[in-house]
């Protein structure tokens, strides 16, 4: 037993250190990262521009290290601000976000927490005092009415305090309005673990505005799924993106919280309260970072619930857009493309420079077309084509030369029939009269056809025979209609 509880506690530490808020403590730079975060995030600077981050680290490293604290240790981060800002970002420490069209960073909820307890821890107030003690006290007492069921019990502590408050009230009257003031150690104790009590509130706000963050991206994970019917979808997410506060505890334990400060009278009446605390005679006890600090409270307060409904609101326009607009084909691509990006980005980030700029598509690229026909009726092309070349005397054969197996001698045909004597001829007649037996094939009496029907044909019952030369020296005989052509000076063919 004693094995597994103490195997269970060691599991819970383990998970515990790699939450990022103990990360970022437990480091090796840790107090770099600290005193950096402290310089440069503060309430009246929430969130930083990018750039500026970059440059404002990168000082500050250069300083440290001009100043000797890097000489003998490990103290200080190795990169430029660029580089140490991207790892910040990687492990949880710092959230960019674009606002107005400017790219910033602002401090996650552990980090803040971090810095919460880096604060506390090396201000030396960590000690049991009165004035925490009675807030105790005073949340129990709270709690235990709230609970309470018994209608008499409740009256009965009601008519107590009543009376405690009426001998009080009776008190003052009887000494003419006089009484006795608190003392000056007592009231900087009261405000000790008044500003206690504020630093947690950044961490909380952080919390709940990142866990409506987180519930935006389940919800749009989980819609380009497209796994349900899309009327179960609409239907569902317009209600979460409507109730979005009510989805998370965070959000639920805010939405309580809100009633009592999200009014802007509550918080114009506690800053009215906070200024006059600092005019009392006890502020002078206080240090000048504690009198920041407690002038601070109510602009915390007053940022922690504007960033908290702009994340709700977002979240719902984001939300209600998505279920609107949802296209599983388009959503698909969208995320082929983005990955597509990021896998560029990560092949060009380690080999770039802090100087290299990436140049924006700023329009889609066009077809550039060089020419288009104005007119479709012409189906000739615009330009007449080369002259065949001769290269008959280039030619090589593997084995023979099988050129005689080709098409007609149009070339010595139509030198022959511009030869013969008269007007008429028949060309049964004429092609038996060539004395070549290569123009003699059977290929050579279409072509022969070919050009009598090109000087024009007259008609004739009669049938012609006529015996053709293979060039393999075998004959063939064919018969046809007898043709008989007028004899016109053809051409050449080219």
């Amino acid at each position: 037993m004693t094995s597994s509880r103490a195997e269970a506690a060691y599991q819970r530490a383990v998970a515990a250190f790699k939450n990022p808020t103990l990360d970022l403590l437990h480091g090796r730079y840790a107090p770099f990262v600290v005193s950096v975060l402290t310089i440069m995030f503060s309430a009246e600077r929430p969130t930083v521009p990018i750039s500026d981050a970059h440059i404002e680290v990168g000082n500050f490293v250069d300083e440290l290290r001009s100043a000797g604290y890097d000489r003998d240790d490990r103290t200080l981060p190795n990169g430029s601000g660029r580089d140490i800002c991207r790892y910040w970002a990687r492990v949880g420490w710092l959230v960019p976000q674009i606002q107005d069209g400017v790219e910033l960073y602002r401090l996650s909820a552990q980090a803040v927490g971090a810095l919460d307890i880096a604060g506390r821890a090396g201000g030396g107030r960590a000690k049991v005092s009165r004035s925490r003690v009675r807030t105790l006290l005073e949340s129990v007492e709270q709690l235990t009415q709230s609970a309470e069921t018994d209608p008499a019990k409740r009256l009965a502590r009601l008519r107590e305090e009543r009376d405690a408050l009426s001998v009080e009230i009776a008190q003052i009257e009887g000494n003419d309005g006089s009484f006795d003031p608190i003392d000056d150690d007592q009231l900087l104790e009261d405000t000790e673990n008044v500003l206690h009590l504020s630093r947690e509130l950044p961490a909380d706000f952080v919390r709940v505005a990142e866990s409506i963050n987180a519930m935006q991206r389940d919800v749009i994970a989980e819609l380009r799924r497209d796994e349900r019917p899309a009327g179960e979808v609409l239907r569902e997410y317009l209600h979460r993106g409507e109730h979005v506060m009510d989805a998370t505890p965070e959000g639920r334990a805010f939405s309580g919280a809100l009633k009592l400060i999200g009014d802007p009278e509550h918080i114009d009446h506690l800053t009215e309260q906070l200024q006059s605390l600092l005019g009392l005679p006890f502020a002078r006890l206080m240090s000048a970072e504690q009198r920041g600090e407690l002038r601070a409270i109510a602009k915390r307060v007053e940022q922690g619930v504007q960033e908290v409904l702009n994340a709700q609101r977002r979240a719902s326009h984001v939300i209600t857009t998505q279920v609107r607009t949802h296209d599983p084909i388009r959503d698909r691509e969208v995320d082929e493309l983005l990955r597509s990006v990021m896998s560029g980005l990560q092949a060009w980030v380690p080999e770039s420079k802090a100087s290299d700029r990436v140049t924006p598509l700023r329009s889609f690229p066009t077809a550039k077309i060089r020419h288009l026909r104005q007119t479709l009726s012409d189906p000739r092309p615009p330009k007449v084509p080369a002259p065949l070349h001769d290269f008959a005397d280039q030619a090589e054969f593997a084995d023979a030369d099988t050129r005689a197996w080709g098409g007609p001698n149009y070339q010595e045909l139509e030198a022959y029939v511009a030869g013969l004597d008269g007007e008429r001829y028949d060309l049964g007649t004429a092609f038996a009269g060539i004395a070549n037996e290569d123009t003699r094939r059977p290929a050579d009496l279409l072509g022969l056809l070919e050009i009598a029907h090109r000087s024009g044909l007259i008609d004739s019952d009669e049938v012609s025979v006529v015996e053709a030369l293979r060039p393999d020296g075998t004959s063939r005989r064919f018969a046809f209609g007898a043709v008989t052509a007028r004899t016109l000076k053809a051409e050449p063919n080219e």
